[in-house]
């Protein structure tokens, strides 16, 4: 039986190019999003690969009921999961005197809370496997060393880190092991393409953007065996940024 592998934000920019690129190294990839137009997209993009539909599970990571109702049927009727990655993500980018509550709760809820609420519900069912199993974290870069105008997203995306690192050391005994990844500028509909994108590139020692395809095999790699003693790590691709 392949390992099947949760995938959130799987329905564009770096977790669907997550979900192809593991889906062609023989993974069942699990594809979880809130638009159901584009998750029904990457699936047939996986099914083209694997010749079989993968399992699509729409909710909103950012609602804890949904999350529990749906992740624990689907743990229940196809298997536990090999690994989760939390790559669910949102901007709602602005000055913080300019951040309205419910932009600074909707980044928070929707990056951070979400840890808490994918993986409370299919965490003790992976220990109880007695079997490896893997945990990678999406971060960022603006996570690691912030950014002008995100102090939301910043505060999401380190909360992410501390959570990761927090959970490596409980399970690091049960050969679980947790990782972030924090990617720079990726070139996905997040960019905001009316900001001066040519200026911006100076400012990152590579002078360019990265690509989905510099961040789906380091993922990869967190979930193979040679990983297994790789855990509490945060791990930049970013050209260099921090």
């Amino acid at each position: 039986m392949s390992k099947r592998v949760l995938i959130t934000g799987a329905s564009g920019g770096i977790g669907a190019g997550i979900a192809t690129y593991l889906a062609k190294l023989g993974y069942e990839v699990v594809l979880c999003g809130r638009n159901e137009d584009k998750l029904k997209s990457v699936a047939k993009e996986v099914e083209k690969i694997t010749q079989k539909l993968p399992v699509m599970l729409k909710f909103d990571v950012a609602n804890e009921a949904q999350a529990k109702e749906v992740l624990t049927k689907d743990v229940s009727e196809n298997g536990v999961y090999y690994a989760v990655i939390l790559n669910a993500g949102i901007t709602r980018d602005n000055t913080f005197v300019g951040i309205e509550s419910d932009d600074w709760k909707d980044v928070i809820d929707t990056n951070l809370n979400s840890f808490y609420y994918v993986l409370k519900p299919v965490l003790m069912d992976m220990i109880r496997a007695k079997k490896p199993a893997r945990i990678v974290v999406i971060s960022s870069v603006s996570g690691v060393m912030g950014n002008r105008g995100q102090s939301n997203y910043s505060a999401s995306k380190a909360g992410l880190i501390g959570a990761a690192k927090s959970l490596a050391i409980e399970l690091a005994s049960r050969n679980i092991t947790v990782n972030c990844i924090a990617p720079g500028l990726i070139k996905t509909e997040m960019i905001d393409e009316s900001l001066p994108l040519d200026e911006i590139k100076k400012a990152i020692p590579a002078r360019r953007f990265g690509e989905v395809s510099d961040v789906a095999p380091l993922v990869e790699f967190l979930l193979s065996d040679g990983a297994s003693y790789i855990t509490k790590q945060v791990i930049g691709v970013n050209g260099g940024m921090c």
